[in-house]
C-alpha cells in the first residue's frame, strides 16, 4: 500500500494502522478512512544560489531599469528660472552659449518628470558631447539653420515643435521664448529608436582618500556664475545661479550629490546667432583637468576621451580611478584658465 490516490481501499485493521501513523507525520488520514496521499519529498539545494544584483544606472550609480535616453536642451538667463523637471535629471550638462551665458543640457533616463523646460535650440558642442550616448533622443526648440544639416547626420533622434508636436506644450506663464515646455514621456515615444542608457566612463562608489574640505564653489563664465555650496543635511551640493538658489518648480532646490568642473576649450564655432554673435565651442574629446566635488570635498583630478565615440574617464593625478557619490551629478564645462 502507497497511499496513492486511485489505490483500493484497505482492511479496516491496516487502516487504523495507517491513521495511527498519521500521528507520526507520515501519513494522511479522512473522515472516510481512506489514507490521504503522502507529500512529495522535497530536496534541500546543497547551496544556495547567488541573488543576483540590481541593474544599477550608468548615469547615477543607483538602481534603475534599462531604459532610452532623453537629452533636453534649457533655457537658462534669468527669465527663465526657475526651470521645471531638472531635479528628475540623472546628469545635467553646463555650456557657454553666446554673449557668455550658459545653457543646460539635462539627460534623463532613470527617472521621468512630468514636465521639463524650458527649453531652447541647439548647439554644435552638443553633437560630440551625446555622440558616447549611442543614438539618444535629443529635443530643443531649434538650431542655427546652417547646423541642422549637421544634427540630422548625427546618430540622435531629434525632437522638436515641428517634428513630434504632442511631446511640447507653451505656457502662458511665461513670455515667449521662454515658455516651450516639454513632456518627456510623450517625447520617447515619438523617438523608438533611442538607445538604452549605456557607459559611457563614469564610475561610482565611496568617497576617494584625500581632498579638500569645501563648504562652497564658485565658476564664472563671462556673463554667468554658479556656486555650490556643502549641504550636511541634504548630503549634497545646493546651486546658486548668479547668486540666487536654483530651483525646480516641482521638486524644489537643486541639489546634486557629485559636481564636476570640467576645465576645457572654449573656441569660437562656424556658427552664430541670429544677432551675428559667434557661437562658442565646448571641446569635450582630448584631455584636461577637472575638480570633482562630492561629500563636502574637492579633489583634483584628470579626464580623457579619445574619441567623440569613447566615453569620458576621471581619474586621480596618479591614474587611479575617481568615482562620484552615487545620485545626479553635474558636469560644469568650465573655460580653462
Amino acid at each position: 500500500m502507497t497511499g496513492e490516490r486511485g489505490a483500493r481501499r484497505p482492511g479496516r485493521v491496516l487502516t487504523a494502522l495507517l491513521c495511527a501513523l498519521t500521528a507520526a507525520g507520515l501519513y494522511g488520514c479522512s473522515d472516510s478512512g481512506r489514507p490521504e496521499p503522502s507529500p512529495t519529498p522535497t530536496s534541500t539545494p546543497a547551496t544556495t544560489p547567488a541573488t543576483k544584483p540590481p541593474s544599477l544606472s550608468p548615469f547615477t550609480g543607483l538602481p534603475a531599469r534599462p531604459a532610452p535616453v532623453l537629452a533636453v536642451k534649457l533655457d537658462n538667463v534669468p527669465a527663465a528660472r526657475p526651470h521645471t523637471g531638472l531635479g528628475a535629471a540623472d546628469l545635467v550638462y553646463v555650456e557657454q552659449v553666446e554673449g557668455g551665458v550658459t545653457r543646460l543640457l539635462a539627460v534623463y533616463s532613470s527617472h521621468l518628470p512630468d514636465l521639463t523646460g524650458p527649453v531652447r535650440s541647439a548647439r554644435e558642442s552638443d553633437i560630440a558631447l551625446l555622440a558616447d550616448f549611442g543614438r539618444p533622443a535629443l529635443a530643443y526648440s531649434g538650431a542655427q539653420s546652417a547646423l541642422t544639416p549637421l544634427l540630422r547626420a548625427a546618430p540622435l533622434d531629434l525632437l522638436t515643435e515641428s517634428s513630434a508636436p504632442q511631446a511640447f506644450q507653451r505656457s502662458a506663464r511665461r513670455p515667449a521664448p521662454h515658455n516651450l515646455y516639454l513632456r518627456p514621456g510623450r517625447a520617447l515615444a515619438a523617438a523608438p529608436g533611442a538607445d538604452d542608457a549605456r557607459d559611457i566612463g563614469l564610475r561610482f562608489g565611496p568617497a576617494p582618500p584625500g581632498g579638500t574640505a569645501v563648504a562652497r564653489s564658485t565658476v564664472r563664465y563671462p556673463a554667468a556664475r554658479y556656486t555650490f555650496t556643502w549641504s550636511a543635511a541634504d548630503h549634497a551640493w545646493r546651486v546658486a545661479m548668479d547668486g540666487r538658489e536654483a530651483r525646480a518648480t516641482d521638486t524644489g532646490p537643486l541639489t546634486p550629490e557629485t559636481v564636476v568642473v570640467q576645465r576645457v576649450t572654449v573656441r569660437p564655432s562656424r556658427f552664430h546667432d541670429k544677432f551675428g554673435s559667434v557661437s562658442p565651442y565646448s571641446e569635450t574629446v582630448g584631455t584636461g583637468t577637472a575638480l570633482i566635488l562630492r561629500d563636502g570635498r574637492a579633489h583634483e583630478a584628470r579626464w580623457s576621451r579619445p574619441s567623440p565615440t569613447s566615453g569620458t574617464t576621471f581619474t586621480t593625478p596618479d591614474g587611479a580611478p575617481l568615482p562620484f557619490a552615487p545620485g545626479q551629478t553635474w558636469i560644469v564645462l568650465a573655460p580653462r584658465a
